[in-house]
């Protein structure tokens, strides 16, 4: 009896864990602005002219985003929103 008690205990131990885990990764996100290959964005640009993800007509554009772990923005050659918005706005008033 002692032995499915601590099996039960472990099982229900792996399987929690399994269930917290995915949530708690999720958190550790952030967009990236410009990294994202074409058809590959995982939402709406900042130009507005789609809402969806996968709509990305080109490779790398400053306006399409990806989620990625936070802290690695920079590192993949990406900007971030604030830095992606002035861009835009730069490029759009030229």
């Amino acid at each position: 009896m002692n032995n499915k008690l601590i099996l039960s205990t472990a099982l229900a131990a792996v399987i929690s864990t399994g269930i917290i885990a995915p949530a708690e990764a999720a958190g550790k996100k952030e967009k990236c602005y410009g990294i994202a290959k074409a058809a590959q964005n995982d939402c709406g640009n900042l130009a507005g002219t789609h809402s969806c993800a996968g709509q990305s007509k080109v490779d790398n554009d400053k306006g399409e985003w990806k989620l990625v772990k936070k802290g690695t923005c920079s590192t993949l050659g990406g900007l971030s929103k604030k830095e992606a918005k002035q861009l835009y706005k730069e490029t759009k008033g030229a």
